[in-house]
């Protein structure tokens, strides 16, 4: 052993017992017994070891020094008396005959206690986190992450994939987020953007013979927080194979992800390969979500036409969707907890009816409610309570319903497994909300499905643009989207007519992508690619619900990093140099 020491905190056992070692670490707390005798617990990267002191000196010693300083401890090995099973090294103790201070931590209260900061208040924990990360409990995430990423990048070589690193400074595109710009010194008044993905590259890789590409990706978005993306940047298995189908890739994928999660994984159950596959459409018809949780047995059906004359108004000729629940237990109170929960995540109300021990319908909506009619649809036996959405939300609302409800009714969801699904067929294009015109859905260079012959009787009216497909698929994991992928446009002429749909000509493509239009006047190659968000799999690897617990430094909710300070003010000089003013500041 280097570094100081002879044996780490984590290692010595009762066979060491009369060896005289030098441990060095953290000194996580210190208990003084009269007036010599001590006990230190000292903590390293791979453990803890209890150190015992017995005279009189070394006790005073101790006492002056506060938790959390770096200490040397050479010393004795002996066998306990009290030994403390729960510990690796709970059979043995150190006797010291030396004890250091290597770094002191001046400090007497610290900001949290380091094995309840998890407890503690986010801010603060990202404010200190480099005293969040002493405890064993967080550092397990980041020692699980370094693992996973190992993991990936052997599984990608051993499937011939060569790791190619990509620019992080490139040009700004129009590929769905807001970008961070970075103004050129040299050329003022010009920026370089980080690349929200390295799409773009690596189907130029593609395209120069290059067969298999993929690398642990850094992208760039300026967006706001969710529980399953960090602001600013994330990681992603960016992945594109040459001469390349959509099966090719699903096959790429299957091989790799299961032996990663059945290794890693908290849940020692997952699906196996092939995963299952679910068009878009009957995604959201069924679960209400193109994310589906598949470890949840509840689906959907649609009951409008039972509902299309009916005397209670939020149904009458509405879009009317219905959630049975068999083996219903909740209380009247709880379903209503239940339904104002599922109203504030989706923004629409719920309605309810239960069948009661005699079969009636009772609670809720009943009395509007049809049995013979909704028997025909739907099962209907005692105890089964139904969930309903009515109007224009009633397909997001049934998401939210299936997800909640699922997860508080007892015998619906197995929620200690991973259940994948592959999610295809997405629609090449849809209604922006903002602009109330065609753009597309997902990814711009996506292969439509039907080619160029759709697209041009899609032009010419032949045929509604809402109704084309991509060849698009999205990776979901436990109502996690752990990565979206496509087939890619790699024909100039079909990628010229699927921009003109969404009011782009010819020359604003070649404008906006000078690279791969002409990259791809050469004789580019059919291909296809994914690219799975590695701070996703690692959280559900976790069985974390934010993905802050997994990353080592993350920004807060704000996009803001309050250990470092950014982003924050820089100099006048500085601004100069990039030929930039500000003109507005955060405080106005």
């Amino acid at each position: 052993m280097t570094q100081m020491r002879t044996h780490n905190c984590g290692e010595l056992r009762l066979a060491d017992a009369g060896k005289t070692v030098t441990l060095v670490g953290w000194m996580e707390n210190v208990r003084v017994v009269g007036q010599n005798f001590a006990f230190v617990v000292l903590r390293d990267f791979y453990g803890t070891t209890q150190v015992v002191i017995e005279n009189e000196e070394m006790t005073n010693a101790v006492k002056g020094i506060n938790k959390e300083s770096t200490i040397s401890v050479t010393g004795v090995v002996r066998e306990r008396e009290s030994k403390n099973p729960k510990q690796a090294t709970g059979d043995i103790e150190i006797v010291p005959e030396k004890i250091e201070v290597l770094g002191r931590c001046i400090y007497n209260e610290l900001p949290f206690e380091i094995n309840r900061s998890r407890d503690a208040d986010e801010t603060q924990r990202l404010k200190y986190r480099y005293l969040d990360l002493r405890n064993p409990a967080v550092k397990k995430n980041i020692v699980l992450r370094c693992k996973v990423v190992a993991a990936l990048r052997k599984a990608m070589m051993d499937h011939d994939f060569l790791e190619i690193t990509t620019p992080i400074l490139t040009a700004s595109s129009p590929e769905g987020a807001r970008d961070y710009l970075v103004p050129s010194r040299k050329h003022p008044g010009k920026f370089y953007a980080l690349p929200q993905a390295p799409q773009q590259v690596k189907q130029l890789l593609m395209t120069s013979g290059f067969d298999r590409y993929f690398q642990i990706a850094p992208c760039f978005r300026d967006e706001d927080a969710r529980g399953d993306r960090s602001p600013g940047e994330f990681y992603q298995l960016d992945m594109e194979m040459a001469f390349a189908t959509q099966e090719d890739v699903f096959a790429v994928l299957e091989d790799v992800l299961p032996p990663i999660f059945a290794e890693y994984g908290t849940y020692s159950i997952a699906s196996k390969p092939p995963f299952r596959r679910i068009k878009y459409l009957d995604a959201l018809a069924t679960y209400g979500s193109d994310k589906p949780d598949l470890r949840i047995d509840l689906t959907a059906t649609d009951v409008s036409a039972l509902f299309a004359k009916s005397e209670f108004e939020p149904f009458a000729g509405k879009t009317v969707k219905a959630v049975p629940i068999s083996n219903c237990t909740l209380t009247r109170k709880q379903i209503d907890k239940l339904t104002a929960d599922c109203e504030v995540q989706s923004g629409a109300k719920s309605y309810w009816f239960k069948v009661d021990e005699n079969g009636a319908l009772a609670g809720g909506v009943a009395k509007f409610c049809d049995k013979d009619a909704l028997s025909a649809v739907l099962p209907l036996e005692k105890n089964t309570l139904v969930v309903l959405s009515a109007g224009d939300l009633a397909v997001k609302n049934t998401g939210v319903v299936i997800k909640i409800f699922g997860a508080a009714c007892e015998g619906h969801m197995d929620k200690e497994r991973y259940e994948f699904c592959w999610i295809v067929d997405f629609p090449m294009y849809e209604i922006g909300d903002e602009s109330g015109e065609l753009e597309f859905c997902h990814n711009p260079f996506s292969m439509p499905g039907g080619g160029k012959e759709t697209l041009e009787a899609a032009a010419r009216g032949e045929i509604d643009p809402l109704s084309i497909t991509a060849q698009q698929y999205d990776l979901v994991c436990n109502g996690v989207e752990l990565s979206s992928g496509a087939v890619r446009n790699h024909d100039p002429e079909i990628m010229i007519e699927a921009f003109k749909l969404v009011r782009l000509g010819e020359e604003d493509v070649k404008k906006k992508f000078p690279a791969m239009s002409n990259a791809f006047c050469y004789g580019a190659p059919p291909h296809a690619g994914i690219a799975p968000g590695v701070d996703r799999i690692v959280m559900l690897l976790a069985g974390e619900d934010s993905i802050r617990e997994i990353i080592p430094f993350p920004m807060n909710k704000n996009a803001q990093d309050i250990m470092m300070g950014a982003p924050g003010e820089v100099t006048a000089h500085q601004l100069d140099e990039l030929s930039i003013a500000v003109t507005r500041t955060e405080e106005e």
